[in-house]
């Protein structure tokens, strides 16, 4: 199965089904994030350059796309098992206690992500309440940190997902869709 395909779920039953609507919203967020953020940024050369006049709301409107690809990303990162991982002493235990330790790290980085989804909601409402708005597009300033507890909260279900998947599976998985070990294209240092 190809990582990169979001038709098919390693997973069973309710759990496949959350798999595959957490890897559409994160292909969607993704894309649609990068493809305004270029138009935008290419509008505003443009209007510099040619027209002398540049877009007053571009910084404005990337600076809420960063957000938004920044925490789409990191779900996305932990889907693909590409997050930053310190494997030394990991790497030197037999299968037995890698398998329970990737279910204690993954466990403990979903608590740690669901945990920044709930105190990142907290910082929104105190934002919310403070009424500022964006000088430029005149929109809450809240708005721009909406993502950030989506993005928690889809990285937090991934670290879940992977969880269930070392449970039930014989293998080693770094995330529910990639198996533990190097690539050819990787190499331990």
């Amino acid at each position: 199965m190809s990582q990169d395909n979001h038709s098919e779920t390693a997973l069973p039953g309710v759990l496949g089904v959350v798999d595959l609507a957490i890897a559409r919203l994160e292909s969607a967020m993704l894309a649609l994030g990068v493809i305004l953020m270029a138009t935008n940024t290419v509008a505003n050369v443009i209007g510099r350059f040619v027209f002398q006049n540049s877009l007053f709301f571009s910084e404005e409107l990337n600076r809420l796309l960063i957000v938004l690809i920044t925490f789409s990303g990191i779900s996305y990162a932990a889907r693909q098992g590409r997050h930053i991982r310190m494997s030394a002493i990991f790497d030197k235990m037999m299968p037995p206690a890698r398998k329970a330790m990737m279910i204690v790290i993954a466990l403990v980085t979903a608590l740690v992500m669901l945990s920044l989804a709930y105190f990142s909601v907290s910082y929104i409402l105190t934002v919310a309440k403070s009424g500022r708005l964006l000088p430029a597009l005149q929109i809450p300033v809240y708005w721009i940190y909406l993502w950030v507890p989506v993005g928690f909260l889809m990285t937090g279900l991934q670290y879940v997902l992977a969880a269930i998947k070392n449970i039930v599976s014989e293998d080693i998985y770094l995330s529910s869709q990639v198996l533990e070990g190097y690539s050819e294209d990787e190499y331990e240092v």
